[in-house]
């Protein structure tokens, strides 16, 4: 994997949350402590991400949870897999649920595991791997896992492939939208343009994050900040609960306006009327279906 790859996706997961993990793993957990084992006899290298953590799902409640990231198929990630399962059994008595997480642009071709008999000696070992590419767009959009949000541009091979850049577009767009600070964006924003260099150019990377750079530093503008807090004070006055509904909804309508917008080239007036009239119920169906639409018109039936 190449370095500059291995240290963003490393950086990215370190300070993962109980949740994300889950998401990734398929496990409900509590994570304890992070375990970062430097395997001296076996490559020289630290490896990705190891927790220790507390689960309900096993047979022992104590495990470690191994990561590894990958963005080039390896034929030898078995061979590494076991070591390190070896390795971590041995330095902190943890059974190892293990993860190799594929972010390449091909699909993953590696073997899962290892297994063999000759006579009475016997190897039966698997891990799991997780193709980036296999996730759906929708399926982290919807989520509040802002963290994964730097994995956008290499996930959803096929629509990725199909939209080309302008699927990168619908990927910034999102975090630019996302609801956190303006530093959190930046980070996240910083990440997804790295690790968008595993499956896009430089020329169309340069091109689409540039824009949303500028953006960004028109939000940080006191202009802006001025509407905001006009915004927040004319909420507070219409009463807290009703303010929270509102600006969900609102914030909700102007993503899909901004999806919309990108994928059709432009929307006609009197759409964009009706999706911000929208409740979020018909706002979530939108978005579950935006990658299926091929014309404004198909929208007539969400608002019937």
């Amino acid at each position: 994997m190449p370095e500059t790859y291995d240290l963003t996706v490393k950086n990215m997961f370190s300070d993962m949350a109980d949740d994300i993990i889950s998401y990734l793993t398929g496990f409900k957990i509590k994570k304890l402590d992070e375990l970062n084992i430097e395997f001296t006899r076996v490559e020289r290298r630290n490896s990705d991400m190891i927790f220790k953590c507390e689960t309900d799902e096993t047979e022992t409640k104590e495990i470690a949870i191994h990561i590894e990231f990958q963005s080039e198929n390896d034929t030898t990630m078995p061979y590494r897999m076991l070591r390190y399962a070896a390795e971590i059994m041995e330095k902190h008595k943890l059974l190892p649920y293990q993860v190799v997480i594929y972010i390449g642009n091909s699909k993953a071709q590696m073997d899962n595991g290892l297994s063999y008999t000759v006579g009475n000696n016997k190897l039966d070992y698997t891990y799991k791997i997780l193709d980036a590419g296999e996730i759906r767009f929708l399926d982290i959009a919807k989520t509040n896992y802002f963290d994964l949000y730097p994995l956008l541009p290499v996930i959803d091979r096929e629509k990725r492939i199909e939209e080309g850049e302008k699927y990168l577009r619908i990927c910034v767009d999102l975090i630019k939208e996302a609801p956190v600070n303006i530093n959190k964006k930046k980070d996240i924003l910083f990440k997804a343009e790295l690790l968008s260099g595993i499956v896009y150019s430089q020329e169309v990377i340069k091109k689409i994050f540039e824009e949303v750079e500028k953006m960004l530093r028109l939000e940080e503008s006191s202009t802006y900040k001025m509407i905001i807090e006009k915004g927040i004070k004319e909420g507070m006055e219409k009463g807290i609960k009703e303010g929270i509904k509102e600006g969900m909804e609102k914030g909700k309508a102007e993503i899909v306006l901004k999806l919309l917008n990108k994928k059709f080239k432009g929307l006609p007036k009197k759409y964009e009327e009706k999706v911000l009239g929208s409740d979020i119920k018909t706002l979530d169906r939108i978005t579950d279906d935006i990658f299926d639409m091929e014309k404004p018109e198909d929208l007539d039936k969400y608002f019937a």
